[in-house]
C-alpha cells in the first residue's frame, strides 16, 4: 500500500484543489491499482472540506508541521503503507505524481515545486518571479527539500526516525539524516506539483517566506 499524507492548518481556499489532484494521482495506471491511501492531517482546525472525501481524517492540535506529518506518517505505517509520500494542503500534485516517484527506484525521492501564480505579490509580482526563477533550480541534481513533494519508503523513514517535532524544516532535518544513514536519494524534477505563490502562509520561514524573500 502506498501512503499519502496531507498536513492542513485552514487551509479552506486551497485544499479541494490539492485533494482532487491527489485523488487523481492515486488511480494512475502504472500503479497497477495498488491501494492508495491518503491522510489528511488538519492540525488545530476543523476542515469541513476534507473530511467531505472519501479520505482518513486525523485531528492534533499541535500547530507544528513536524508533528502533524509525523502523526499522519504513524497512522500510514499502522496500516502497512511501503511507501510514503507528502504534499501540502496548498499544493496541486501532477497526475504522475505518485507513480514517477515510484519509478525512480530511489530510497527517497526530493522533488521540486512549481509555483501557480505571482499575482499576490501585487506591484512586485514581476520581481518576486524573476528572482526565484534565477537562483531556483529546477531541474535534476537540485538539492531542494520539499515537503510538499516529497517520498520515501516506509523503512528509510523508520530508520532515520521519522520527522523532528518543528514548526519548520523538519523536511530538510529529515533528509539529512537521511543523507548521513546513506539513503539513496533521487534528487529529481520529474514528479510535478505546482504550490501556492502567496507571500504569506501558515508557517514562519516556510516556502512562502521564501519566496518573499525574492521581492
Amino acid at each position: 500500500m502506498i501512503g499519502i499524507c496531507i498536513p492542513a492548518h485552514d487551509e479552506e481556499e486551497l485544499i479541494a484543489a490539492c485533494l482532487e489532484s491527489v485523488a487523481r494521482a492515486s488511480l494512475h495506471p502504472d500503479l497497477g491499482g495498488e491501494d492508495v491511501k491518503v491522510v489528511v492531517v488538519l492540525d488545530s482546525c476543523s476542515d469541513a472540506i476534507a473530511q467531505q472525501w472519501p479520505f482518513v481524517t486525523l485531528h492534533v492540535s499541535a500547530r507544528n508541521v513536524g508533528r502533524a506529518r509525523a502523526a499522519g506518517a504513524r497512522h500510514l505505517l499502522q496500516h502497512q503503507a511501503r511507501w510514503l509520500a507528502f504534499t501540502d494542503a496548498d499544493t496541486r500534485v501532477a497526475p504522475d505524481w505518485l507513480a514517477v516517484q515510484l519509478s525512480l527506484g530511489a530510497d527517497v525521492v526530493c522533488g521540486t515545486v512549481g509555483v501557480d501564480s505571482w499575482q499576490a505579490h501585487g506591484l512586485d509580482a514581476q520581481a518576486a518571479r524573476l528572482r526565484f526563477e534565477s537562483s531556483y533550480q529546477d531541474r535534476d541534481g537540485h538539492r531542494h527539500v520539499h515537503g510538499a513533494n516529497l517520498g520515501l519508503s516506509a523503512h528509510c523513514y523508520q530508520q532515520a526516525g521519522g520527522f523532528d517535532a518543528m514548526e519548520c524544516g523538519e523536511d530538510q532535518a529529515l533528509v539529512d539524516r537521511l543523507a548521513a544513514l546513506g539513503a539513496q536519494i533521487a534528487w529529481s524534477a520529474l514528479p510535478r506539483v505546482l504550490t501556492s505563490g502567496r507571500p504569506f502562509s501558515r508557517v514562519e520561514h516556510g516556502f512562502a517566506g521564501a519566496i518573499r524573500l525574492a521581492t
